[in-house]
């Protein structure tokens, strides 16, 4: 099912008073619009991204895609409109024909778990909408025209939230009928309701977490936290060298006239990583989640291993801080290979590539390694947990 999203980063933020687009404000040294991004590059549920963005700032996000990208997700960037229903509506507008289904989020809510993402989207699939709510904490007044004020009942009422998911004919349509009607809303259910007559709400884990960012108390709020919660994992691996064999390390086939031998495709870089990952969670090794006894792991490519390990990672609450790799081998060469492998690696992990480290090492001909009779790695992760991580 072909799914993108449309993420609005459009706005001015001046409630934020910092004399910039509150996106590309970091919070602790990444910034806001990194991690929401990044958010949609971990889920692994969309084809893509349409940036919306103001458009004198698509050069700042040129520029932030060298520092903290880059971003392969955002598959088209966007100017933005006079609202943020015209910055919506241009997202839509640029998205291929053939997308079934659409998520809309403000860049300002960059704490997007998977666990949201999903509910939003599956709901969407069922009914047509999907709209992520927590529950009311506050006591609400409602002021009527004369000026006297009631209380509604707390218990039937929602906050609404983004992401905001849809059909993409049916948000599409009501857009088109909206900007024919000069028809105001505040966000795309409030447009979808006075179309259709209705949203489906939606709860999960991590909407509680899902804050959207809009005044400089809110920066300054997540920037009095404690320090974040961190893990450190250390994984190691060692794969003999066959000939016939493909050689696959981090994601990248390199030329050589053996591959390695394994049940999988025996990427002994990937499955190092993975022991790290699994290490910092204590949750034991690769061998025990995937074993070379299952034949569902005959000839897997490892990166979906790394993203099946990168989804227990997401569910206990952690993010990557960062990982280094070490790469055993007398030959081949590696160097021409490591920004791909970067890449690959800094993708899988929903990090960007600075926060990836591969580097290649000999033995001097000592050891297997040196007699070329195999290749070895060895890795270590840093994870951290915390809305500010």
């Amino acid at each position: 099912m072909s799914c993108w999203a449309v993420v609005v980063a459009a706005g001015r933020g001046e409630r934020a008073g910092l004399g910039h687009n509150k996106v590309f404000e970091p919070v602790r040294g990444r910034t806001v619009l990194a991690r929401c991004l990044d958010a949609f590059t971990r889920s692994g549920r969309f084809d893509g991204v349409a940036l919306v963005l103001s458009e004198q700032e698509i050069p700042a996000f040129e520029a932030l895609r060298g520092r903290e990208g880059p971003f392969p997700i955002v598959r088209k960037i966007v100017p933005g409109g006079a609202s943020r229903r015209d910055s919506v509506y241009h997202g839509l507008l640029a998205l291929p024909e053939d997308t079934q289904l659409v998520a809309i989020h403000d860049a300002a809510r960059p704490f997007l778990t998977d666990d949201v993402i999903d509910a939003t989207l599956k709901s969407a699939a069922q009914f047509g909408s999907g709209v992520i709510s927590t529950p009311v904490t506050d006591t609400i007044k409602q002021v009527l025209p004369d000026g006297s004020v009631t209380t509604p009942d707390r218990s039937a009422l929602r906050a609404v939230q983004t992401p905001q998911a849809f059909r993409y004919d049916m948000i599409l349509k009501a857009h088109r009928s909206a900007q024919a009607d000069a028809f105001s809303a505040t966000d795309d259910a409030m447009l979808f309701e006075h179309y259709y007559g209705g949203v489906k709400l939606v709860t999960a884990p991590g909407a509680q977490e899902n804050i959207k960012l809009t005044t400089r108390a809110d920066f300054e709020a997540l920037a009095a936290r404690g320090p974040a919660d961190l893990r450190i994992g250390h994984g190691y691996d060692a794969h003999r060298l066959k000939a016939g064999r493909r050689l696959v390390l981090c994601g990248v086939e390199v030329p050589h006239d053996r591959g390695l031998d394994g049940h999988s495709d025996a990427d002994v870089a990937v499955h190092a990583l993975m022991d790290a990952l699994l290490g910092a969670l204590g949750l034991g090794d690769i061998g025990g989640h995937f074993p070379d006894s299952d034949p569902a792991y005959a000839g897997i490519d490892s990166m979906k291993l790394l993203r099946a390990v990168m989804d227990e990672v997401n569910a206990a609450g952690y993010r990557v801080g960062n990982a280094d790799i070490t790469i055993v081998a007398q030959k081949p060469k590696l160097a021409p290979f490591i920004p791909r492998m970067k890449q690959n690696i800094a993708g899988a992990l929903g990090v960007s590539p600075d926060r990836v480290n591969v580097k290649a090492t000999t033995t001097e001909r000592m050891g297997f390694e040196g007699e070329e009779t195999g290749i070895s790695s060895q890795a270590v992760a840093l994870l951290t947990r915390g809305p500010a991580n």
